[in-house]
């Protein structure tokens, strides 16, 4: 931990840059070094007792949320322990070379803070910055079957066998209309076995001799 101990003695915390050094050691890719996965080493034991070691020094070190943001926190936190309270920033003012006066009150606006993480709002908080309450997310309106939905519940209500072509709302039995290549049996009087006949063909004839037709036909 060597590295470590070089490195607190500039800054407060592990939020460092990448190209912050300690002298000719570079403690700022060292840090991003070790929050990489496998990191710690191969060696479970010893990578948990690398981790306990470098959480006691900044519970924070592999922090969820981005290291700048990390980083800009810090300063603000150390100033807020040294007076007691969070003293006034102009924009522009700089602190190893980050802005943390345009970003304290950039962590002011509300669409900045609707994007962060309950924690880091409730460290905002922390160190009195106003914490504009998220609006009340509305319930998802249920989806009508329009357009392409209905499509899709036809595709799979053809799948399951359970779907039956509607036409225009009407049934081919309400209509009359078949298919002329559907076949279906049928008994003739004094046949001793059923008669395949296409329907469809058999309606058409019909309807087209109609005038010849009479009633024993």
């Amino acid at each position: 931990m060597l590295v470590v101990d070089v490195l607190l003695q500039q800054v407060t915390g592990l939020a460092a840059q990448g190209v912050c050094r300690g002298g000719p050691v570079p403690v700022g890719q060292h840090l991003a070094n070790l929050r990489r996965r496998g990191g710690l080493g191969k060696d479970p034991k010893k990578a948990a007792v690398r981790a306990e070691q470098l959480a006691a020094i900044d519970e924070d070190w592999n922090c969820p949320w981005p290291l700048n943001w990390q980083r800009h926190y810090r300063v603000l936190a150390d100033l807020v322990d040294a007076d007691g309270v969070l003293p006034y920033i102009a924009p522009g003012v700089t602190f190893d070379g980050d802005d943390i006066g345009t970003w304290r009150w950039q962590r002011q606006k509300a669409g900045v803070q609707a994007q962060l993480m309950p924690e880091q709002r409730k460290r905002l908080a922390k160190l009195g910055i106003p914490i504009t309450k998220l609006p009340e997310t509305a319930p998802t309106p249920a989806r009508t079957a329009t357009g392409s939905g209905r499509g899709r519940a036809r595709r799979r209500q053809r799948s399951s066998g359970a779907w039956q072509p509607s036409g225009s709302g009407r049934s081919r039995k309400a209509t009359g209309r078949y298919p002329g290549a559907r076949v279906v049996e049928i008994t003739v009087d004094g046949g001793a076995e059923p008669v395949p006949v296409r329907l469809g063909v058999w309606i058409s004839n019909t309807k087209s001799r109609r005038d010849k037709l009479t009633a024993s036909t």
